[in-house]
């Protein structure tokens, strides 16, 4: 049999890990032969392939990013995208396609399987941890570790200048970044995507930290909206081939809000990208590569269609369509625990 291997999406680190999984263990068990499509569904679009085998995959477990590149690419926005990717995958002889991504990629290859008979199964990847049928996601603690780590070097320069320090992270409709990081990182407040914050409030808990002699550290998630309407960000007219809008310009706005109603000095810090680069963490790597065995395996018995989660401790199988029907959104309950440690 011979396995195609596509990485889409965003980039995260583990990806590299889940990679070298499924070609070891597919090679050294089934005997199987792997091609590695080039940045994400463009790879299968333009039939843009490299022969991927255990020297190919050796050394890239601590590696970030992804040696085969990824885009957001949508073939259901390109002219005969579907037809093209049939006749490539034909033509190189591909039996069957393990897509590694988040919702997008994802629901791509469940459309494709689906309605199309391309024989796929899913690895799920986001630092966001927004996919509802998997505990977590590979990549997602890796970005909260330096979520948390900024946020504790900004602890001392904070005190020493006694300023407010906004600190935005990552999360477009789904808070989880905010949330682990800010607890973790000991915030005064965290303002997350799922609960429209009360401006008045924010300002209540920078000025009763003020009061106790610190000075707050706010983290906010790029998605996060005021009660009293949404706010026109920088970047939200771009769109993405998904209709993703690009956000930024949370924590600007908010800083300055602060400054101007609580007259206490505030900066704003954007974590952006560097919350996706690096090598990944330990927890991360493991995860990765336990998805990696599991989906080759997956392919070695014929379940396509569906996509390899973890549930506890046990890594199980759910149908694709189930894994991007909805996203995994932080609950009122559990962000009411954070909320005891505002201010």
């Amino acid at each position: 049999m011979r396995v195609g291997v596509l990485t889409g999406g965003g980039d995260c680190p583990g990806l590299n890990a889940v990679i070298r999984a499924v070609v070891r263990k597919g090679v050294q068990r089934y005997d199987y032969e792997f091609l590695g499509y080039k940045d994400g569904w463009r790879g299968p679009l333009q039939g843009r392939a490299t022969r991927l085998d255990i020297p190919a995959v050796r050394g890239i477990l601590p590696r970030g990013g992804t040696v085969l590149g990824s885009s957001r690419t949508n073939p259901f926005n390109e002219a005969d995208g579907v037809r093209r990717i049939k006749d490539n995958l034909a033509k190189d002889r591909v039996d069957a396609l393990i897509a590694i991504g988040g919702e997008d990629t994802l629901g791509v290859a469940a459309r494709l399987c689906a309605e199309y008979g391309i024989r796929c199964v899913g690895v799920p990847k986001t630092i966001d941890n927004d996919l509802s049928a998997t505990d977590y996601t590979f990549g997602f603690d890796t970005a909260v570790n330096i979520a948390t780590e900024a946020i504790d070097r900004l602890h001392t320069t904070a005190e020493s200048h006694m300023r407010v320090l906004v600190v935005e992270v990552m999360g477009r409709h789904a808070g989880w970044i905010a949330l682990h990081s800010g607890m973790a990182g000991g915030a005064n407040v965290i303002l997350i995507p799922e609960h429209r914050f009360d401006l008045d409030e924010v300002c209540g808990w920078v000025t009763s930290r003020f009061r106790a002699s610190y000075a707050p550290i706010v983290v906010v998630a790029e998605g996060a909206m005021p009660k009293d309407g949404d706010l026109v960000l920088k970047n939200a007219a771009a769109e993405d081939a998904f209709g993703h809008v690009r956000l930024s310009g949370v924590g600007e706005w908010l800083a300055g809000e602060i400054e101007r109603r609580t007259g206490k000095e505030a900066r704003t810090i954007v974590l952006g990208h560097v919350q996706r680069g690096g090598t990944p963490s330990a927890f991360d790597r493991w995860l990765a590569t336990r998805f990696g065995l599991h989906a080759i395996s997956a392919v070695r018995d014929g379940d396509f269609g569906t996509m390899v989660a973890l549930r506890g401790t046990d890594i199980v199988r759910v149908p694709l369509g189930e894994a991007t029907a909805r996203l995994k959104t932080v609950p009122a309950d559990r962000y009411e625990e954070a909320k005891v440690l505002f201010g």
